[in-house]
């Protein structure tokens, strides 16, 4: 079983960053692929950003070049450095995890990013 709790989402003005975090618990979750998906209320979930158990990342194309995810497997934390932020990156972002795949069994509860002037 593990437990994510996601934090560091806000408001920003456009062009502004933020870094997101997702905290879980249990010793194995370096062994996990983890994902940050992003929703918008009558839209579907989508993910922007993934991270293998290695250490590779991929990103949906509307992120490329302004976020990047991370993981620090000795705290057991993923992070989303957000910069560069557009109105149409508002969002409930949710962190994701699996352990051979994403999605996975496994989901936090989100946080708010609000992107407005």
């Amino acid at each position: 079983q593990v437990q994510l709790a996601e934090s560091g989402g806000g408001l920003v003005q456009p062009g502004g960053s933020l870094r997101l975090s997702c905290a879980a618990s249990g010793s194995t979750f370096s062994l996990y692929a983890v994902a940050w998906y992003r929703q918008v209320p009558g839209k579907q979930r989508e993910m922007v950003a993934g991270i293998t158990s290695g250490g590779t990342t991929h990103y949906a194309d509307s992120v490329k070049g302004r976020l990047t995810i991370s993981r620090d497997n000795a705290k057991n934390t993923v992070y989303l450095q957000m910069n560069n932020l557009k109105p149409e990156d508002t969002a409930a972002y949710y962190c994701n995890a699996g352990l051979t795949r994403v999605p996975g069994d496994y989901w936090g509860q989100g946080t708010q990013v609000t992107v407005s002037s």
